[in-house]
């Protein structure tokens, strides 16, 4: 490129995508391998440290032992992030799924029966979640692909995470009009 007289080389380097997992469960080990294998940077946030290890998470970027609203200024959690909340704690969910809510983060899910959510729904709007931020938490989370097993589940997450990034629909392509 030439600007003023002078040969310019620009490189672009974009950013990678960013999961943040709150629960170091046995779902989220399959899906920081997934995710990473994606291109995602992954981070594991739980307040446990028997749980949130090095050993059970070698492929993680950033493994964070701590609350996660109280972690979330450390991890810079923002707009362009996505969030998996899979503790089943509510002491641990529940203050995370405010927190990722409240900062935008463009993906923000959550595990749980259908009842536990509608429970959880409820108990969010009366902490002060507003209608809009609720309607954008996903839970139960990740896609209906039928599968039972963590590494099942953790693809069912990441394939509603990335079809969320893409805007796609989750429908079958073989369902879709040709154009």
């Amino acid at each position: 490129m030439e600007s003023g007289g002078r040969s310019l080389f620009i490189e672009a380097f974009p950013v990678r995508p960013r999961l943040v997992v709150v629960g170091a469960v046995e779902v989220a080990r399959s899906l920081v391998r997934l995710a990473r294998e994606l291109g995602f940077e992954t981070i594991v946030v739980d307040g446990r440290s028997s749980f949130a290890t090095p050993e059970r998470f070698p492929d993680v970027d950033r493994l964070v032992v701590g609350w996660p609203d109280e972690v979330a200024d450390e991890i810079g959690l923002g707009p362009n992030d996505a969030v998996a909340v899979l503790t089943h704690d509510v002491k641990f969910d529940e203050p995370a799924i405010v927190e990722a809510l409240r900062r935008g983060c463009r993906y923000v899910g959550a595990v749980g029966s259908r009842k536990t959510q509608r429970d959880r729904r409820q108990r969010l709007l009366d902490t002060g979640v507003t209608p809009d931020e609720l309607a954008r938490l996903r839970g139960p989370v990740g896609l209906d692909l039928g599968g039972r097993q963590p590494a099942e589940t953790a693809l069912a997450i990441l394939a509603e995470v990335v079809a969320e990034r893409y805007g796609g629909t989750g429908v079958p392509l073989n369902e879709r009009a040709v154009a």
